[in-house]
C-alpha cells in the first residue's frame, strides 16, 4: 500500500498550530475529554494504556483521533519519547481537511487499520502465551 505524506505545509495552511514537546511530556492522559488529534512532524512518543507501553508512534503517525471522531474520552496517555513536534488538529479543521483532502481521510484511516491489526497482533500473541501456560 501506498505511503500517504501529510505536509506540514498543508497542515500550517489549514490552521493547524505546531507544538513542540520534551521527552517525558505528557501529550494527554486518559479519560480526558478530548478536543484535538494530531499528526507526529517529528520524534517519538509512548502510548500508555493503565500504566503499560502498548505502541510507540512515530513521524508521519497520528493519534488523537478516535476520541475526536466520537467525542469519547482519551482511551489512552501519550508521552514524548523523545523531543517531537505535532500539528494539533481540531475538529472544525479535521472536517475541512477530510472535506478537502481525501488523502488527508486515507491517511488517518491506514493508521487507525495499523494500530488496529497490531493490537490483534498483540492479543493473540499474549492468548497463545495464556493457552499454553505461560
Amino acid at each position: 500500500m501506498e505511503a500517504v505524506w501529510i505536509s506540514p505545509q498543508l497542515l500550517a495552511a489549514a490552521g493547524s498550530p505546531t507544538i513542540s514537546f520534551a521527552p517525558g511530556d505528557v501529550i494527554f492522559k486518559e479519560g480526558e475529554k478530548a478536543d484535538k488529534m494530531y499528526v507526529i512532524l517529528s520524534g517519538e512518543l509512548e502510548v500508555h494504556l493503565q500504566g503499560m507501553v502498548v505502541d510507540t508512534l512515530t513521524q508521519g503517525g497520528t493519534f488523537g483521533e478516535m476520541a475526536l471522531t466520537d467525542g469519547s474520552p482519551r482511551s489512552a496517555t501519550v508521552v514524548a519519547k523523545t523531543s517531537c513536534e505535532l500539528a494539533a488538529i481540531n475538529e472544525k479543521t479535521f472536517v475541512l481537511l477530510v472535506d478537502e483532502m481525501p488523502y488527508f481521510a486515507l491517511h488517518t484511516m491506514r493508521n487507525l487499520v495499523d494500530r488496529v491489526h497490531r493490537r490483534n497482533e498483540q492479543w493473540m500473541a499474549l492468548r497463545q502465551r495464556v493457552l499454553s501456560g505461560f
